[in-house]
């Protein structure tokens, strides 16, 4: 996060980072994220009903999805439901989800309103149901917004259930296809700071793609998650359409993982041949374009992917073309920082 958000100095003609501050990861990361939230102890506050004492928090206010409550609790009710309505519409809508899920990194917002479920929902919206429970299927709504994927219970016209309740959003995931390196299964627990790989970093993958599969799920969990999502899916689209949308997102998924494992062959010539420091991997101009080649380009493309319909998100926004060019700078790079070396060292 220092790499991100935090302030950048130049002293003796070197850049130096510093700790970024906590108000401005609380305008950053952490306010999606969330963070830990704490009673320091009691202030008094002046209402109509005369002074009360009340608890006086750390790190507040905090609506970010993963936060760590003063009761133990996990996460923020009002990420999703809105403060004072607690509106189900709310949430449901795909609104709630751009609040974070928007490009560079993150494209789901952008992805969906260019796609053809984005398209219906913006046409007929008016017309649909976001208050009814159970949600149903061609009736209530005719076209998936995040929440009938992710959470929803949903069912069919005739009331059988198609998928069950559930506010753990990764629960029907067997992929993480975004935010990290490579995409890799699902970790088993949401508390991902507990995942190690193989070389003692908080990854579930290597820097070359090896998995840390104890923290993450099975094939067998893998298939059972997809086969949930693809039950989703067939509520409105045939069986072949289907699996065959779920096959051209297996192709995309592992094309972008080798587009990002040969920029981090690159990357680690570098490293190899002192042309960058490892010691923050991600902080140099060649770190940052190999960043740059994961976090926002393959996650575009894989998320285009996923989502259906929104073919430009793979092909020019953050798509195939910026995933190939950037590669050709990062060895142009190389060539001339080497170059540069060479010249310095004489």
């Amino acid at each position: 996060m220092s790499t991100t958000t935090g302030v950048r100095k130049i002293e003796k003609g070197k850049i130096l980072s510093n700790k970024p501050t906590e108000s401005t990861l609380h305008e950053t990361c952490l306010g999606c994220h969330g963070t830990k939230v704490d009673v320091k102890g009691t202030r008094n506050v002046v209402t109509k009903m005369g002074e009360i004492a009340v608890p006086d928090l750390t790190n507040w206010p905090n609506q970010g999805v993963g936060r760590e409550n003063p009761d133990g609790s996990l996460g923020a009710c009002t990420a999703c439901h809105a403060r004072h309505s607690f509106s189900i519409e709310i949430a449901r809508k795909p609104y709630a989800c751009a609040q974070c899920h928007l490009e560079p990194d993150v494209p789901a917002w952008n992805v969906y309103k260019e796609s053809k479920h984005g398209n219906i929902f913006f046409s007929k919206y008016h017309e649909w149901s976001f208050n009814s429970v159970p949600w149903i299927v061609g009736k209530d709504f005719t076209a998936p917004t995040c929440a009938a994927c992710h959470n929803s219970l949903l069912v069919s016209p005739t009331g059988d259930v198609i998928v069950e309740r559930t506010h753990d959003f990764g629960s029907r995931l067997w992929v993480r296809l975004f935010g990290l390196i490579y995409s890799h299964p699902q970790p088993k627990s949401g508390n991902t700071t507990l995942i190690k790989n193989k070389n003692g970093l908080p990854l579930p993958t290597t820097f070359t793609g090896e998995l840390a599969s104890g923290y993450l799920v099975d094939k067998s969990e893998q298939e059972e998650r997809l086969k949930t999502v693809k039950i989703v899916c067939n509520s409105c689209h045939s069986t072949d359409w289907t699996n065959s949308h779920f096959s051209k997102l297996e192709g995309s998924t592992k094309e972008t993982d080798e587009m990002t494992l040969a920029a981090t062959k690159l990357m680690v010539s570098a490293w190899e041949k002192e042309i960058e420091d490892k010691g923050n991997p991600f902080d140099e101009a060649l770190e940052q374009m190999w960043v740059r080649q994961w976090l926002f380009y393959s996650n575009s493309i894989r998320y285009a992917s996923a989502m259906t319909g929104a073919p430009d998100y793979t092909a020019f926004k953050n798509g195939w073309w910026y995933l190939n060019e950037n590669l050709q700078h990062m060895k142009d790079w190389m060539k001339i920082k080497k170059k540069a070396q060479g010249v310095k060292a004489k």
